[in-house]
């Protein structure tokens, strides 16, 4: 059962001159993590605030558990949104902060108590009711919000990129964190991102947009692996997909899938020369950058080799590499969008 679903939504601002969202359909299930992803101006932020009633379609409608609830207030919509900023109140505590929501709908203190304490243990952050906000880290304060939005017990959990103010290896932890607390609530959530690791790590599907219209929706390993156009294959992915040109066609494949011809066991596989400019050892692997040649103009691309792969490579000089067919992608050079494959020979 789809718990929320928008059809055919459209934004447009500075009348009507701005196309922030042109006619999404979509919908996430009951208990999903359905994840927003592109880079920014794409819309994602704009079609989560008109799910959650802070903005109002230019046209189309927003379904909650089957109910149209366009035109309705954030309030009715049995939602809870956490904000980038977490936006808490920097006066108050933690406890205070997480009663806030109870407090204003006429909820009874033990209840409402005992509720922020439930949801502060769920979180680990039980320890810290007495604090403020400014004596908090910043994957406490992401926690308290979470906590704040939990106690009101919504439908849906919207979340704009809550984890963007955090340092790179706190952004690591609380992504698990993020995904271990939904999983154990079971609440859908539709969470925003730009970051395509967050988007793959916390998504059952991943929706990805591009000027306010959807690219590809699909599970993370289906959007990476056959993307349907060319903006989704070089978004996706770090390095991107190589695309190279051949007669109105761009022939795709991953780094990680072009290797030395020796490590290529398949044997319908395409076989191209790699000029080696240079060489980056980065985590363990090797980014192989250089030119290929044999099964399109020739192209600059980046090989990313593991390091059970110990090929000697020079640069300067010219190497023999390898795809597996069942890896190459096909595209239309004008539109960007998958087409047909082509037989590419050996």
């Amino acid at each position: 059962m789809a718990v929320v679903e928008v059809r055919k939504l459209v934004k447009h601002f500075d009348a009507g001159r701005v196309h922030a969202i042109d006619g999404v359909d979509l919908a996430a299930a009951d208990g999903e993590y359905l994840v927003l992803l592109g880079p920014s101006g794409c819309g994602k932020t704009t079609l989560l605030r008109m799910i959650a009633g802070l903005e109002q379609p230019t046209s189309g409608d927003v379904l909650i558990e089957n109910e149209v609830v366009t035109g309705f207030p954030p309030r009715v919509r049995k939602i809870a949104m956490v904000f980038q900023s977490y936006a808490l109140y920097p006066h108050k505590s933690v406890l205070a902060n997480i009663v806030f929501p109870l407090k204003a709908v006429g909820m009874g203190s033990a209840e409402r108590e005992a509720k922020a304490r439930w949801a502060a243990e769920l979180l680990g952050i039980q320890g810290l009711l007495g604090r403020k906000p400014r004596q908090l880290s910043g994957g406490e304060r992401q926690r308290v919000a979470l906590a704040r939005a939990l106690v009101r017990e919504p439908h849906v959990f919207l979340l704009d990129e809550p984890l963007s103010n955090l340092d790179a290896k706190l952004r690591a932890s609380a992504r698990d964190e993020l995904r271990r607390f939904q999983r154990e609530i079971g609440t859908t959530t539709i969470y925003v991102t730009h970051d395509q690791a967050e988007a793959m790590g916390l998504g059952d599907r991943i929706v990805v947009l591009d000027n306010g219209t959807v690219c590809q929706v699909g599970p993370p390993v289906e959007v990476y692996d056959d993307p349907a156009s060319t903006f989704v294959a070089t978004f996706i992915g770090s390095p991107p997909m190589n695309l190279v040109p051949r007669d109105g066609v761009l022939v795709g494949f991953r780094p990680e899938h072009l290797l030395p011809a020796g490590e290529v066991r398949a044997v319908d596989r395409v076989n191209v020369s790699l000029t080696v400019e240079r060489i980056e050892h980065l985590s363990g692997d090797r980014h192989v950058y250089g030119t290929v040649a044999r099964i399109g103009e020739p192209t600059r691309v980046v090989a990313r080799l593991p390091a059970t792969v110990d090929t000697e490579l020079v640069p300067g000089r010219t190497h023999d590499f390898a795809v597996d067919s069942a890896r190459v992608r096909f595209f239309d050079a004008d539109s960007g969008l998958r087409r047909s494959p082509l037989r590419l020979g050996g």
